[in-house]
């Protein structure tokens, strides 16, 4: 692949990501990103032979964000393995509100299922650093499972955040203290390990 190919290979997955945020996964069509690039709608079909591998490229480029933002969370915090959860957990809500079409993106199943780009490769070490920490804060844990429980948990909080529906239920307006039960309910109280 020439530096040429190369660079416009990044710039269609660029301008996929820029698209995204703008307007949500709706307007990811191959014709409006190379539309958007500039080139011809035919020229993303030499890097990306499917929309479904221009769609993993962008979210691969999610995942990388979300696992930056959480290398940063965690290299900060200097609590024991339950307050290192719960930095996590508000790292990846965050990431959920703020980037909500990427979010969106990131966990289509049919991207997921698909094997492009290695998708679920990706996303498998930031649940196995989520396993880590549960089976550090609990020992008699089922880690795998507890932190498939939470993961499940963290996901639909975000989803029933971003559409409101949380707030209207409960009557709050802060999501902190909905979080603080979420792991309460999977890790119980905690000791600070």
């Amino acid at each position: 692949m020439t530096e040429s190919d190369t660079s416009l290979r990044d710039r269609l997955v660029d301008v996929g990501v820029e698209l995204l945020a703008a307007e949500g996964p709706q307007a990811l069509t191959l014709r409006e990103i190379a539309r958007r690039a500039g080139v011809s709608h035919g020229a993303p079909r030499r890097h990306f032979p499917t929309h479904l591998e221009l769609l993993s490229a962008i979210a691969l480029r999610g995942f990388a964000g979300l696992a930056e933002r959480v290398r940063q969370t965690l290299d900060r915090e200097r609590g024991g393995a339950r307050d290192r959860l719960a930095a996590l957990a508000r790292t990846y809500l965050d990431f959920a509100l703020e980037q909500p079409g990427m979010y969106e993106l990131m966990f289509r199943h049919d991207l997921l299922e698909s094997g492009r780009l290695g998708l679920r490769e990706t996303s498998l070490p930031l649940f196995s650093l989520l396993t880590g920490l549960v089976a550090t804060a609990d020992p008699d844990a089922d880690a795998p499972r507890v932190a498939g429980a939470l993961w499940a948990n963290l996901h639909g909080l975000a989803q029933l955040w971003r559409w409101r529906s949380l707030q209207l239920a409960t009557g709050q307006d802060d999501l902190a203290p909905l979080l603080e039960t979420v792991l309460a309910a999977h890790l119980g109280p905690g000791d600070g390990r």
